[in-house]
């Protein structure tokens, strides 16, 4: 098993109301097939493969009232000693470093702005075996209504060096791992972001053709919070699953 970079993005997963519906949602949008791990302990938690390699998880959401979401889990050598780092820096530990079977181990935050995340310590797997292709997760963006103190929250949890560029009318940050980008931060600044909306992580899975994928979602009972649109990187759009969880679609330009 090769070990999964700390500070990197490494799985996401789905906590949603409806399993079976996500299940037939995603399998038809993206292609993904969906399975129980062998262990009797898993409550239900699915594993979601495409082309025989894992691309994300889901399970029913913990208590009544939970929204749907996607959550983002970044990659650490230590879940233990990152929960001391989040405290330190002023984040709240939602869910203290636990065992996930033989798989690995897990912990839930949320940052200053109270954005919410987890961190994914590698055991017996490493997370997602498929990035960066169509059907698969492609990025992960914070979304914040302080970006310098989110800056300054994760340089000192995930030692992230950051690089700016403007983006007129904002600053867009990427999150760097020995100067590579590993993430983004889009700053919630403008009439596009409701007051009620919080601070939030941001999944973005690659496809084909967006606009195609668009459709096809809304076929299968998704809705569309953010239209096709073309940026700088490629072609996206922001869409809510049947059950209410969003989460962004992109056609890399150059792909």
């Amino acid at each position: 098993m090769s070990v999964a970079a700390a500070g990197v993005p490494a799985w996401v997963d789905l906590g949603t109301p409806d399993l079976a519906g996500a299940i037939r949602f995603y399998g038809e949008l993206f292609g993904w097939t969906a399975r129980m791990p062998d262990e009797p302990d898993s409550d239900g938690y699915v594993l979601f493969s495409k082309d025989d390699k894992l691309v994300a998880g889901a399970g029913a959401v913990s208590t009544d009232g939970q929204p749907p979401t996607w959550t983002t889990y970044i990659g650490t050598l230590d879940a233990q000693a990152t929960a001391k780092l989040v405290e330190s820096a002023g984040g709240t530990v939602l869910m203290p470093p636990f065992d996930v079977l033989d798989r690995g181990r897990a912990a839930v935050f949320t940052d200053p702005g109270g954005a919410s995340f987890a961190v994914w310590q590698p055991v017996g797997m490493v997370g997602a075996e498929l990035m960066n292709v169509p059907g698969a997760l492609c990025w992960n963006e914070l979304t914040t209504r302080d970006p310098d103190g989110a800056k300054e929250f994760y340089g000192e949890v995930f030692d992230w060096e950051v690089r700016d560029t403007p983006f007129p009318p904002i600053m867009y940050t990427e999150w760097l791992v020995e100067q590579q980008p590993v993430a983004g931060m889009m700053p919630m600044v403008g009439d596009d972001w409701p007051a009620e909306l919080p601070a939030h992580w941001m999944v973005y899975f690659a496809v084909n053709d967006c606009d195609a994928t668009v459709e096809h979602a809304t076929a299968l009972g998704g809705t569309v919070s953010v239209a096709p649109t073309d940026l700088p990187h490629g072609r996206f759009a922001v869409l809510h699953d049947p059950q209410g969880a969003f989460f962004s679609v992109i056609r890399i330009a150059g792909d």
